[in-house]
């Protein structure tokens, strides 16, 4: 993607403040990866169970928490096959997601999908302390 694009160029995966993996935009998917996230989409269309209810027809954006829930659950298991195919679902099908931000506690984890800052990696800056000080 080159600088003038309104869409961001990657959406990056946070779990407690740490990245864990970058989705480039500007790569394109395979067809069978893109028909593969359209059978996921199928499988939505019947229904998913969201915050612990059932959501005939979800909208997008129920959609997008939904898949993002099992990526960070996929994360914890190893399941990289399942991140993969996750991640690419959500760069590809909400374009303006940034960050997909999740916070582990002792009853599972939060999940936030950012759509308003790009992620920016935090820089370290020592200070030394003056001499005499």
């Amino acid at each position: 993607m080159n600088s003038t694009s309104q869409q961001p160029a990657k959406l990056v995966v946070l779990v407690d403040d740490r990245p864990q993996l970058e989705f480039d935009r500007g790569k394109a998917l395979p067809d069978q990866q893109l028909a593969y996230l359209d059978r996921m989409d199928s499988k939505m269309d019947a229904g998913i169970q969201l915050d612990g209810a059932s959501v005939q027809n979800p909208d997008p954006l129920q959609r997008a928490r939904f898949v993002a829930i099992h990526m960070i659950e996929a994360l914890q298991q190893d399941n990289e096959a399942l991140v993969a195919a996750s991640c690419a679902y959500l760069a590809q099908r909400l374009p303006d997601l940034q960050q997909v931000r999740a916070h582990l506690t002792d009853d599972g984890f939060t999940a936030e999908l950012v759509f308003d800052a790009p992620y920016v990696e935090e820089t370290v800056v020592e200070f030394m302390p003056r001499p005499g000080s």
